[in-house]
């Protein structure tokens, strides 16, 4: 079996599964933010549902539209509050309290190794990086499985990505997995699970792990995931929360498909509008001018993506016809940001600093685009209007890329400020 199809077997009390089988199986956590939650709350009132399965395994995190942006925002965010507090949740996190959730679940400990993971986020995928199997599930099941602590699955069928070489300078996760997503297409691994493998993910450090396994469902992925190693029980080991169990998969298991790539080929890559698979390299796009940046997000809004932007940024300002917003992901990470004055280098450059939100990448708030307008943004979908204005155009890229671009005021590389 795969790592995945191990993962599957042991929550469904079985020996073995295969691709395509329909299952039931337990649930280590699981997730709902200030969008999907409220659904999942009426849906488990409707069936009448009297307690949660666990108190200690259901995750609601407003932070999508928090802290809240007008008045229907607050109602939603209210209800997770008020649900919360009825059946004395211990993972509800307020506004001052909380991150993004893909980013703050991980930082706390609170999905290990082997776990299973459902949420009503599609980026619930990011946890495959620790080696779980994590997706995400419709308001409804989140509602059925916060009552039972079960979920259905169909098993998918894995597909393996090899990566080997040296990456170049600048080159990170986020490249890989545009790159992937290029050329595979936005359904190239529809309902597959996408292990992630090679000498180059071995070396990759969790934060460029954590982005690429975020980014699986942009594939049409079911998941995404890295078999458990010593970067993973190093990151592991100082904050799980629970025992954490390491599958690897069998000898030889069966892949739908398996593909290699040579990582000293890839560039600093960018995805276009209006889709994630439409990449260029970067040094392409130098006649594209910017209106925004954004550095943040599920995908790129770890502590280590807030240094590399501050390190392009330090001593140079935005360009003066271009707006840019950096938002740690966390409370922690923003707090670290702080204590090694990466916040001071963005303001001194002109840039504004937001506490910890979704915001801008799905068209929330702190950061909409009018029309016309054009952002490069370290977040992970650029589909028509998704941050703001049908007639704005969203690039995605790495947060040097970026940072780079707020500087030029166009999209551009490190390389051209001397980097």
């Amino acid at each position: 079996m795969t790592i995945t199809e191990k993962i599957l077997a042991a929550h469904s009390g079985r020996k073995k599964v295969s691709p395509g089988e329909l299952i039931n199986a337990k649930v280590d956590l699981v997730l709902a933010n200030d969008i999907t939650a409220p659904i999942s709350i009426s849906e488990f009132r409707k069936i009448g549902a009297k307690d949660v399965f666990n108190k200690e395994r259901i995750a609601l995190i407003p932070d999508h539209f928090a802290p809240q942006k007008d008045i229907k925002a607050a109602e939603q965010c209210k209800m997770l509050r008020e649900f919360s507090r009825e059946h004395d949740l211990s993972l509800y996190f307020e506004v001052g309290r909380m991150g993004i959730e893909h980013a703050l679940l991980p930082e706390e400990g609170l999905v290990v190794p082997g776990d299973v993971v459902i949420g009503a986020d599609s980026h619930t995928c990011t946890y495959g990086a620790l080696g779980a199997f994590s997706t995400g599930v419709g308001s409804t099941d989140v509602a059925a499985a916060m009552a039972t602590g079960d979920c259905w699955f169909k098993v998918p069928e894995s597909m393996k990505f090899i990566y080997y070489g040296k990456l170049n300078k600048w080159v990170s996760g986020k490249d890989l997995i545009l790159h992937t997503i290029g050329d595979i297409g936005v359904d190239g691994a529809l309902y597959m699970a996408m292990e992630f493998a090679g000498e180059t993910i071995e070396n990759l450090p969790m934060h460029g792990r954590l982005t690429m396994c975020n980014m699986a469902i942009e594939a049409g992925g079911k998941s995404g995931i890295i078999v458990p190693d010593k970067i993973t029980r190093s990151y592991v080991r100082k904050r799980a929360k629970r025992p954490p169990v390491f599958y690897k998969p069998d000898k030889n298991p069966k892949y739908a498909e398996i593909r290699e790539y040579d990582c000293s080929k890839i560039p600093l890559t960018v995805s276009c509008p209006h889709l994630p698979s439409n990449t260029r390299p970067a040094a392409e796009l130098f006649e594209v001018a910017v209106d925004q940046v954004v550095i943040g997000s599920c995908t790129n809004g770890r502590l280590e993506d807030i240094r590399e932007a501050a390190m392009i940024m330090k001593g140079r300002k935005v360009n003066p016809n271009v707006r840019m917003i950096v938002i740690p992901a966390t409370q922690k990470i923003y707090r670290q940001a702080m204590k090694e004055k990466l916040l001071d280098i963005f303001i001194e450059a002109e840039a504004v600093v937001s506490t910890p939100t979704c915001g801008p990448c799905l068209g929330g708030h702190m950061g909409i685009l009018a029309k016309g307008e054009k952002a490069i943004a370290t977040t992970n979908r650029n589909f028509v209007g998704r941050m703001g204005h049908p007639e704005s155009e969203v690039y995605l890229s790495n947060p040097a890329v970026a940072a780079a671009s707020a500087v030029l005021g166009r999209i551009g590389t490190p390389e051209e400020l001397g980097l």
